[in-house]
């Protein structure tokens, strides 16, 4: 049960909308400000007890570390290393777009490649065409 609900929670935490995306930036700032308490961080994003669990999870999930101490919340990493791990929302790209977005050396760029050629993989009998 445990497994199962992690999966969910890592594919929850691909796939996220504009909205979400910001609110989570916004929560990751509140934080790297210093510790806050849930009822302060529920004020100032707006959300209710459930979302802002919601969340936590989410970020808890995508390997950012949060940890609650004397009822605080704070963030147990840099600022810079969890926002590198913050979920981004499906910029809904046509391939030619990927494609040209894949040309580079950086791990992000490979990243893009790889998944390019799961999609543009050959059929089987037919050669590849450039």
């Amino acid at each position: 049960m445990a497994r199962q609900r992690r999966v969910r929670a890592t594919a929850a935490a691909k796939a996220v909308t504009p909205e979400r995306a910001a609110r989570l930036y916004r929560l990751l700032r509140l934080l790297a400000a210093g510790p806050q308490t849930r009822p302060a961080l529920t004020r100032r994003l707006r959300l209710d007890l459930r979302s802002f669990y919601r969340d936590l999870e989410l970020l808890r999930a995508a390997g950012i570390e949060l940890r609650l101490h004397n009822s605080h919340y704070r963030l147990h990493e840099p600022i810079a290393a969890a926002l590198t791990q913050l979920p981004f929302p499906d910029p809904h790209l046509n391939l030619g777009e990927a494609r040209l977005l894949a040309k580079g050396r950086t791990p992000a760029h490979r990243k893009l490649k790889e998944q390019l050629a799961r999609i543009v993989k050959p059929v089987s009998g037919q050669a590849r065409r450039k």
